[in-house]
Parts: C-alpha cells; sequence; structure tokens
C-alpha cells in the first residue's frame, strides 16, 4: 500500500476518533455496565435495600387475572393497552405500566394496588426512569441527552464509529503479521500504548463491527424510514412501519362488553405455539372488557440468538375467535423481519447467552472504552512532543476535555452507585452529573 493512502487512512482513523470518541467512550463504559440491567434493577430494589428477603417467586395465572382486573377498575385508561411483568424472583411484584389520557406514562404493581394508593404521585414515571439501571441504560444510548437529540446524535457517532474502524484495520494492514502480539512494555509509555490499543483493536474488531452496525442501525433507523418515505415509497411507508414493528396489531374496541379468559388457558396457548424452551415473562393486553381483546405473551426462547418474542392471541372469552393465535413472532415462527431485528437487539445487548457470555460483553466493552481513552492520548501526546515548546491552545483542550470527560464517567458512574444506596429516592442523575461536569 502506498505511503500516500496509507497516510489518508491514517488522517482519517484519527480525526474521526476524535470527533467520536469522547461520546463512544461514555456509551462503551456505561453500556458495558448495562449488560446487567435486570441485576442493577433487582441490587437497587427498596426491598432489598430494607434487608427484606422474598421466596423463589412462583407467579400464578389466577393472581394475574385479579390484578389486571383491580388495575382497570382503578385506572380505566389501561383498559386500552397495558403492558405487565410478571413478577420474579428479583422483582417479586407484577408491575404494570401504560399511558393515560395525556399521552403519559405510568406505572403501579400490586403492592400499591392492594394499599389503594393510586394517586399521580404513585403512578408517576420518574421514580423509575431515575433508577440507576435506566439511568445507565439512558447514558448509554443518548449520552444523558433528551431522547431525540440523544439517539439522533449517537446514531452519527456510530456511523463515524464505523469510519474508525474500518480505516484502523486498513491502516495496520501492512504490519498486522509483524505487530500482531507485539506489546513492547519499557521506557517508551508512549509505544506501549500504541502496541496495547492495536492490538486490543484488532481481537476485539468481530465485536466492534456488531456493535457499530447494530448501534448505527438502532439509532438512525427512524431517520432513514422518514427519508425513505419520501424520497422512495411516496409517503407510504410510515403508515405501513406499525404493521412490520409490532408483533401484534393495534386494534380498535368494538364496543361489545366480554370478559377476559383465563390467563392460565392464554399462556398455555402461547406455550404450545411457542415450542419447548419459551418463558413468559411479561404480557400486552389491548381493550381489556371488549370483544376485541387482545393479548400478547412475551418472552424468551432458549438456544436461540433472537430469544425475545411473543405470541397474540384474541383473549375474550365467549366469542368466535376466542384462544385464536393471531402472531407468532418466537423463535419457532417469526418472520424474517422479527427474526432480523430480534437478532439484532440480542447480538448488541448480549441477551442470547448466560453470564458467561456478558462477562464477555462486559470485558469487551470496557476494553472499548480503553480504544478510545488510549487512542485520544495517544493523539495528545504526539503532538506535545511534536510542540515541545509551546502547546497550541486547542491542544491543551483537547487534553484536558479528554482526561475530563474520561475519568468525569468513571468517577460519576461510581457515586452513582452509592447514591443509588444512599438516596435510592433520588434520581441518579442528581448525583452523576454534578460529579461529572
Amino acid at each position: 500500500m502506498k505511503a500516500a493512502t496509507l497516510r489518508v487512512y491514517q488522517t482519517l482513523h484519527t480525526w474521526v476518533g476524535l470527533m467520536a470518541g469522547w461520546a463512544l467512550f461514555i456509551a462503551f463504559f456505561a453500556g458495558a455496565i448495562t449488560v446487567f440491567h435486570h441485576e442493577l434493577h433487582e441490587w437497587q430494589s427498596p426491598a432489598r435495600i430494607r434487608g427484606e428477603t422474598h421466596a423463589a417467586a412462583k407467579p400464578s395465572p389466577e393472581d394475574l387475572d385479579r390484578f389486571v382486573a383491580t388495575l382497570v377498575k382503578a385506572h380505566p385508561e389501561a383498559a386500552a393497552s397495558v403492558y405487565i411483568g410478571l413478577p420474579t424472583e428479583g422483582e417479586p411484584h407484577t408491575t404494570a405500566y401504560w399511558m393515560d389520557a395525556k399521552g403519559e406514562w405510568q406505572t403501579t404493581n400490586e403492592e400499591k394496588l392492594g394499599a389503594g394508593r393510586t394517586s399521580p404521585q404513585d403512578t408517576s414515571l420518574d421514580g423509575v426512569r431515575g433508577e440507576l439501571s435506566n439511568f445507565l441504560n439512558a447514558l448509554h444510548y443518548t449520552l444523558g441527552l433528551p431522547m431525540q437529540v440523544g439517539m439522533h446524535f449517537m446514531g452519527v457517532v456510530s456511523v463515524l464509529y464505523g469510519l474508525a474502524l474500518v480505516s484502523g484495520v486498513l491502516l495496520h494492514l501492512p504490519r498486522l503479521k509483524k505487530d500482531l502480539f507485539a506489546v513492547r512494555p519499557g521506557r517508551n509509555l508512549k509505544r506501549f500504548w500504541m502496541d496495547a490499543h492495536n492490538v486490543i483493536g484488532l481481537f476485539s474488531l468481530p465485536f466492534h463491527l456488531v456493535i457499530a452496525i447494530t448501534g448505527a442501525l438502532f439509532c438512525v433507523s427512524m431517520t432513514l424510514a422518514m427519508a425513505f418515505n419520501v424520497l422512495t415509497f411516496d409517503g407510504k411507508l410510515m403508515s405501513a412501519l406499525p404493521t412490520a414493528m409490532s408483533s401484534v396489531p393495534e386494534v380498535q374496541a368494538a364496543g361489545k362488553p366480554a370478559p377476559l379468559m383465563p390467563a392460565r388457558e392464554l399462556i398455555e396457548i402461547a406455550q404450545r405455539t411457542a415450542g419447548e424452551g419459551f418463558k413468559p415473562n411479561s404480557v400486552r393486553y389491548q381493550r381489556v372488557g371488549d370483544a376485541n381483546a387482545l393479548i400478547e405473551v412475551r418472552g424468551d426462547s432458549e438456544r436461540a440468538l433472537g430469544n425475545f418474542g411473543s405470541v397474540g392471541i384474541h383473549a375474550a372469552a365467549g366469542q368466535p375467535d376466542s384462544g385464536r393465535v393471531i402472531a407468532n413472532q418466537t423463535a419457532s415462527g417469526r418472520d424474517a423481519n422479527h427474526g432480523l431485528y430480534s437478532a439484532l437487539f440480542a447480538l448488541h445487548f448480549g441477551t442470547y447467552g448466560d453470564l458467561a457470555l456478558r462477562l464477555v460483553y462486559l470485558i469487551a466493552g470496557l476494553a472499548g472504552a480503553f480504544l478510545f481513552y488510549s487512542g485520544n492520548l495517544l493523539w495528545i501526546e504526539s503532538r506535545r512532543k511534536a510542540r515541545q515548546a509551546e502547546q497550541p491552545r486547542v491542544h491543551r483542550l483537547l487534553a484536558q476535555a479528554t482526561v475530563g470527560v474520561c475519568i468525569g464517567c468513571c468517577v460519576g458512574v461510581a457515586v452513582a452507585f452509592t447514591g443509588a444506596l444512599l438516596w435510592p429516592e433520588r434520581p441518579s442523575s442528581f448525583v452523576y452529573f454534578p460529579v461529572f461536569f
């Protein structure tokens, strides 16, 4: 490869890495911890902090029936569409999420319902959003910025990330065989950091390609859809997206009252349809109490890359279509569109494996954060040595910002863990951002 071509790749790799490096460090550091999202949620639960213990949860379908009836009586707007999380050992309460008449999300659980706590303060989603696990997840894909702004920004960053990967591989291909295992410790600290940066980057390349591609698709998919809607599909794409993306259709009320089928029957139908290895963990009801009622039984399938899926069933009792399966988007029968999306989601978040795989994702994510930190430091050190007598202001600011953003993120997250224990009722962002800045 010609020297001029290598210089082009080096310039592209350097500047793309510098532009995206800070955002990618935060995304990778927070994302690595987010692999254990559910465990963090259980770790911060008020019951665990108070030292309360619970026996292994054995969710009863009859309990679900009673919970839905009580919920709809207390919050009638939940009858239109409500998501219900089934209890587990770490989260022993059945939990519901629905949208109120103002279009704002609300939440409650069986403990609050049983105690008659139905005020807006009791159903506000602020406490859930402020949890450490959810805050770290938001930090991962929006950097803590407002949702739409943060996701579009991270979509651009993911594209730059892909360019940095490709240019970095092309840059190191000529000396791949010679320097593949060369990590040379010694007095030349810069050379050691360069070797570590190159070796970690090359060996973790498959992981980084997966994260870059899936991250870009998740963040810019709606932007691309809006562009294709105008340029290619003559304005018809956006109306077709809900059908293509949803596992079950959105239904309108028939205006004819009808009770729900027992949850036990509905879950048994879903498990027979999905096949062995399917374990329900949540459900979604639509039009509770109406003849058009639907249930979407959601869960995970064992030994499947796209492990998450759902089964849609007509849930109104005493109707001609009662108990009829209308959608099977589990590993045993999903279409290509949902299969691809489910696989991309599993690859990005590491949900298709057990503890060992998630530990690999944790280590790979932290190693990725090291790549962006070390890459910026190498650039700064090169300029410092080249301009020993006089440092331009931009170089000083870049050096300070690199150390500040990266170390600030690490310390901020560490202190947020402490804050989650000392002030569990206070949003984690209230602890993280003051420490970060």
